[in-house]
This record gives C-alpha cells, sequence and structure tokens, in this order.
C-alpha cells in the first residue's frame, strides 16, 4: 500500500483514483493473481485501470516513469487483470488529454480550442480510430500551436505526452493532409515571416 500510496502521489492523483486503485489491488491479491508477478508491475496497473475507470488522462509512460515498473510490464498485467476481474474501461478519448497537455505546454486557451476543434474533425473522419489518444492530443496541439504561433517543438510536444518524435511527426502529416490544414499553416508562415521582415 506504500507503493500505492507513493506512485499516487509523485502522479497527483486524486483521492477516489488511489481508493479504486487499492480496491483493484485487494481483488487481485484475493483472487491470486498476483503470482508470477512483481507487486510493483501489479500496483502500476491497479493504478493504471483506476485512472481509466475515473477517466483520469495518464500515459502508461508516465506510470512507468513514476513506478519503475516498464510501461510494456505495466500494458500487460493491466490487460491481465481487467480480463480476469472483467473490468469494463471506456477507452480513454483524445480530448481528455488537451488540457493538461496545453498547461504543461504553457499554451493559451486559444491554442487549446483550436487544438479541441481540430480533434473534433479529425474524429468526424476517423483519423483517431486506432490511434493511441496521447499522440493523437499531442499532435492536435502541436498543429493548433503552428496556427496561433506559439511555436513549440515536436520534442516537446512528443515528451509532454511521453511519445516518440517519430509519432508526433506522422500524426502531425495525418492530421493536415487530410484536414485540409496544409494551405493555412503556409499562410501563417508567409504572414509570420512578413511581421518579422518588418520588425
Amino acid at each position: 500500500m506504500s507503493e500505492l500510496r507513493r506512485v499516487s502521489s509523485f502522479l497527483n492523483l486524486p483521492t477516489v483514483v488511489r481508493e479504486e486503485a487499492s480496491r483493484v489491488y485487494n481483488f487481485v491479491l484475493q483472487r491470486g493473481l498476483v503470482r508470477g508477478r512483481s507487486m510493483e508491475s501489479v500496483i502500476s496497473a491497479c493504478i493504471y485501470a483506476a485512472c481509466r475507470s475515473y477517466n483520469i488522462p495518464r500515459t502508461l509512460d508516465e506510470i512507468a516513469a513514476a513506478s519503475d515498473v516498464p510501461r510494456k510490464e505495466i500494458g500487460r498485467t493491466y490487460r491481465f487483470i481487467i480480463r480476469k476481474l472483467g473490468i469494463k474501461v471506456k477507452p480513454s478519448s483524445p480530448k481528455d488529454y488537451i488540457s493538461r497537455f496545453s498547461s504543461i505546454l504553457h499554451l493559451s486557451p486559444k491554442t487549446q480550442n483550436e487544438a479541441l476543434k481540430i480533434l473534433k474533425k479529425a474524429d468526424t473522419s476517423e483519423l483517431t480510430s486506432g490511434r493511441g489518444p496521447a499522440g493523437i492530443a499531442a499532435a492536435s496541439l502541436y498543429v493548433a500551436s503552428l496556427m496561433n504561433d506559439e511555436k513549440k517543438t515536436q520534442r516537446e510536444v512528443a515528451d509532454v505526452a511521453g511519445i516518440t518524435e517519430v509519432t508526433i511527426r506522422n500524426r502531425y502529416k495525418e492530421l493536415i493532409e487530410k484536414l485540409g490544414i496544409v494551405e493555412k499553416l503556409k499562410q501563417k508562415e508567409v504572414e509570420s515571416k512578413a511581421r518579422k521582415a518588418k520588425q
């Protein structure tokens, strides 16, 4: 339980999520599902399950960083636990991540709203299905930040979302090509250069 408290407080999780995680952990113990798995990986998986149940967007990478358990192991244990306990978990949506990523990146509310609009269009165009929600959210924020002249590097955005730059690049390309944003961004680039030249 002290490990559970430590990881939860590192991740800044609300009390209800901690309680849910310890409830799931007790279930796992009672059913004897811990055998052959490290306590840390089981606790991390329970915390991840609790976050998903309460729609608290935390990525596997964040939980891996907080618990020192490899993300693959947490993912495997998580899938095992929800299968064995029959826990129904709603898949997290990219928009769940927007406000937290925005605040870490110090992006304006305008950029945040722009990112949500991009996500809505992406959803309608079925660009979100089968892709990691954190990646799509990060790419939408990256596009929105470019549109609003709040320059962030792909590296910065990728780090916040716990994904690779390659993922950001791929999602970014898909979004701007499929949603017809290429021209808008080119226009922005031209305006931005013109402004700099005047200064």
